[in-house]
């Protein structure tokens, strides 16, 4: 038998059947509000907690690399709140002087190349090697419901239970490139918290996932044999853009098929314009699953870093990624300052019936947008 004080604590769902007996076993547990001190205020509850550490509190977590307050601050970065984003900048311009240490290193690749597969292997090598590894997978956000699975942590079973490596899904939101729209702010983070080594996967392969590339220092570029046609459509847009292609896979009956699209794709590449000054990008084979030249390809990594390092290269793009982050944010601001014009979104729905109904060009109509947003700052 409960007790009194057990039955005050639970209650029955408001689904439950009318003429259920003892059979129907569900309870519901009432919420437990925190015990707090005095003029303690930090924490008050769970979807506040966020809110209230000062900015000296996730500062500290960092670098201490709290895992807890690690990815709280991602949190924090990925907002959309303007109080939150004020305090994830004062967060950030604490912890600048202690980034930039890491090899940031780009994997993306067809659907079903077996990059989570791939990155778990390399990230386990490299916990070896003695290295602090920091994974961020990309997962696509829905264009329907704007939700996102973030499954891809589910894949990489023994690298989560790792000490010495952070596995953090964010959702696209819709970027372009399937890149989350604050993936540099969190490779900052990741780097003042230690991670010597980011590891960077992105949703999939075609001309929009060439946004990687403008934050990396290193773009890997995952295949798989056999797959014809399929691969055609994207051999301008990004493999011009890799620094070494991989053929995943080589192993079993699909190893002799795997060399054999290695050679091939080795050919290819001699057409194409190199993409990093003094690099000759090669394609190279590997097992994932068997860890088969996992090690060779790390060394690839390891020797490019230390040819761009010698040749001032590696400093120069990294200075380029800065601008280029630059403008992409007054892009993304510009954009979001005007759909949030009020006059804009009072007159928007308007201009979209009249396009609908053959009344203007959509070329006359954003025109009468963009006027609509030039009057208003004209006016203020």
């Amino acid at each position: 038998m409960k007790s009194k004080d057990e039955n005050k604590n639970n209650y029955d769902p408001d689904w439950k059947p009318k003429n259920a007996g003892s059979e129907f076993a569900i309870k519901i547990v009432k919420g437990v509000e925190p015990n707090m001190n005095k003029g303690q205020n930090k924490i008050t509850s769970l979807n506040n907690k966020t809110i209230n550490l000062e900015t000296s509190d996730f500062v500290k977590g960092v670098l201490n690399n709290d895992r807890t307050i690690l990815a709280r601050t991602i949190t924090l970065i990925e907002s959309n709140s303007k109080k939150h984003n004020e305090k994830a900048q004062e967060v950030l311009k604490e912890l600048l002087p202690k980034t930039g240490n890491s090899i940031r290193v780009g994997i993306t690749g067809v659907p079903g190349a077996g990059k989570s597969t791939l990155i778990e292997t390399l990230g386990l090598y490299l916990l070896e090697q003695g290295h602090k590894v920091a994974v961020l997978t990309i997962d696509p956000s829905s264009s329907v419901t704007k939700g996102s699975i973030l499954g891809d942590k589910t894949r990489m079973e023994k690298l989560s239970r790792e000490k010495n490596c952070f596995i953090r899904p964010s959702p696209s939101g819709g970027t372009l490139g399937g890149v989350a729209r604050k993936s540099r702010e969190t490779m900052l983070v990741c780097e003042a918290a230690g991670y010597d080594v980011i590891l960077i996967e992105t949703v999939g392969v075609g001309q929009s996932e060439i946004t990687v590339r403008s934050m990396v220092d290193f773009f890997l570029l995952v295949m798989i044999a056999g797959a014809g046609d399929e691969l055609q459509g994207i051999k301008k847009g990004v493999i011009e853009l890799a620094d070494a292609l991989l053929i995943n896979k080589a192993d079993g009956d699909n190893e002799t098929k795997a060399n054999i699209a290695k050679a091939d794709y080795s050919n290819a590449l001699h057409y194409l314009m190199r993409a990093t000054e003094g690099w000759e990008t090669r394609a190279h084979t590997c097992s994932a699953l068997t860890g088969v030249g996992i090690p060779e390809i790390w060394n690839v990594i390891i020797k490019f870093i230390s040819l761009t390092k010698k040749s001032s290269f590696f400093d120069k793009r990294r200075k380029d990624q800065s601008l280029h982050w630059v403008f992409g944010m007054v892009e993304d601001k510009l954009l979001s300052n005007f759909y949030n014009s009020p006059d804009v979104q009072k007159n928007i729905n308007e201009i979209k019936n009249k396009i609908l109904n053959s009344e203007i060009l959509p070329t006359t109509a954003a025109d009468m947008l963009l006027n609509i947003y030039d009057d208003l700052k004209e006016n203020k």
